[in-house]
C-alpha cells in the first residue's frame, strides 16, 4: 500500500539511494567502513537499500532485515562517522517536496539515534547547519 501523502516515487528512491552511497563510498571517513563491511557486494547492497527506503516511503513489503544487528557488526565506527552519514543524506534528499523530505529526514535521524546508542551507549540528536552539515549533539 503506498502512503497517499508521499510524492515520491521508487525511481527517485532508487536515485537516492545510488547517488547517496557514491557519496559515501568516495568518502574519506566512511568509504573504508562500508567497502570492509559490504565488499565485492554492492549490487546488492544498494538493491536491499532501495527495498528499505520504499519500506519506509511508500510501505512496500519488499524489505526484510535485521537493521540494527548488520550495522552493530561493523568495526571501527566513531561518532564522526555519523556526521559524515547525516551530512551526505541531508544533502541528498533536499530536493524532494517539502514533507517527502521531512520524512526522509526524520527515518534517517532514527535510524541513525538507535545506532549511535547502540554503539557508544549515548543518546544523540543530528542538528544540521545551514550550510547542510550535519553534526551530533550527545547527552
Amino acid at each position: 500500500m503506498t502512503d497517499p501523502h508521499t510524492t515520491v516515487t521508487r525511481q527517485q528512491l532508487h536515485d537516492l539511494v545510488h547517488t547517496f552511497y557514491a557519496d559515501v563510498r568516495a568518502d574519506a571517513a566512511l568509504g573504508p567502513i562500508f567497502d570492509a563491511a559490504i565488499g565485492e557486494h554492492w549490487t546488492h547492497h544498494l538493491e536491499r537499500m532501495v527495498d528499505f527506503w520504499c519500506h519506509v516511503m511508500l510501505d512496500t513489503r519488499g524489505f526484510s532485515g535485521n537493521v540494527f544487528g548488520k550495522h552493530m557488526a561493523l568495526k571501527g565506527v566513531e561518532p564522526a562517522h555519523f556526521e559524515h552519514w547525516m551530512t551526505h543524506w541531508h544533502h541528498h534528499t533536499r530536493h524532494f517536496a517539502p514533507d517527502d523530505r521531512q520524512r526522509l529526514r526524520q527515518a534517517a535521524q532514527t535510524i541513525g539515534r538507535s545506532l549511535f546508542l547502540g554503539f557508544f551507549n549515548r543518546s544523540a540528536a543530528f542538528i544540521a547547519g545551514d550550510d547542510g552539515r550535519v553534526v551530533v549533539a550527545t547527552s
